[in-house]
């Protein structure tokens, strides 16, 4: 499915939001779907991946603590499906725990702050760039390499 273009510079896409907290999810889910993004949500790591097998995505926005999967199993799981998925990570804890693109796999790591929504909305937007106009980010660059080796 290819990625939508609203307006100059504005890029949407499908995501699959992925997030155990219902005000979270439902609070994400409305931002994105402000800037055109469709979104389709899911309460935790097993419904996602049957979700994500059913369905075609360019995105995949996941929590970190989620009860059963946690987004890291979750984010190798996709992987082993898709390894060309894009996907962010969320988490309250990247500081303390120091998630990175380079040891969680995700493409993007986004701290849960006060700055939350505006973090989100240009990962997303810039994940969702077409590929050949896409720079990426010194830890894509790594990701995209590790990914190559094997």
């Amino acid at each position: 499915m290819p990625v939508r273009k609203l307006s100059e510079g504005s890029i949407c896409g499908r995501i699959l939001l992925v997030d155990d907290n219902s005000n979270g999810l439902k609070a994400r889910k409305t931002v994105l779907e402000e800037h055109g993004h469709r979104i389709t949500t899911a309460r935790g790591g097993e419904e996602a991946l049957e979700i994500f097998s059913r369905q075609k995505f360019e995105l995949v926005i996941t929590d970190y603590q989620m009860p059963g999967m946690d987004g890291l199993e979750l984010i190798s799981r996709l992987r082993k499906q898709t390894p060309e998925a894009l996907i962010i990570l969320l988490s309250g804890f990247v500081d303390s725990l120091g998630f990175s693109q380079e040891n969680t796999g995700a493409d993007c790591v986004i701290q849960k702050s006060a700055n939350e929504v505006h973090h989100l909305v240009r990962a997303v937007s810039r994940l969702l760039q077409p590929r050949n106009a896409k720079k990426p980010a010194f830890g894509e660059r790594a990701l995209k390499a590790r990914r190559k080796a094997v």
